[in-house]
């Protein structure tokens, strides 16, 4: 049994760990797996909280982006309903402006022909006086002839203007 190498390694490796123990190797190893242990622990306990913060800040982006869409939506809207009231007050400006200028017009033709009608009865009373004036001088004469030509020009005048 002392000759089988197994037994020496197995000799051995009590030897050594006895050694180590001795020299406190163990305590040595062991805490430095502990402090390694922890280091990985804050390490993750770093991370479970960058985590965190990255998914609150994506919820904060989430929400500020809906809110920019509905921002959007209203601004869009609101243009729209504004694009509407304007066309709808151009068309009543439009037709309010066509309607003055359509009276304007009517006006002005109703305005000639008042004009042309009184220039029709003015010629035709110059024409009327002319032809009396003609009619009467030819048939009375004198002073007679005169007041009659003037009184009846001017109740041809009258009756005509």
């Amino acid at each position: 049994m002392f000759f089988d190498p197994e037994t020496w390694v197995a000799i051995a490796f009590v030897i050594l760990m006895v050694l180590f123990g001795y020299l406190g190797v163990f305590k040595s190893a062991m805490s430095a797996l502990d402090k390694r242990a922890e280091r990985i622990k804050a390490e993750l306990d770093d991370a479970t909280r960058l985590k965190q913060e990255a998914a609150k800040v994506l919820a904060d982006y989430k929400a500020l982006s809906a809110t920019a869409e509905r921002e959007a939506a209203d601004i869009i809207a609101n243009a729209k309903s504004e694009a509407e009231r304007i066309a709808t007050e151009a068309k009543a400006k439009m037709e309010d402006f066509v309607a003055r200028r359509t009276k304007t017009a009517e006006s002005k033709i109703a305005l000639a022909e008042a004009q042309a009608l009184a220039d029709v009865r003015a010629a035709a009373a110059e024409a009327a006086v002319q032809a009396a004036s003609t009619i009467l001088s030819q048939s009375v004469k004198g002073q007679v002839a005169d007041d009659l030509l003037a009184k009846g020009i001017t109740e041809v005048r009258q009756k005509l203007n």
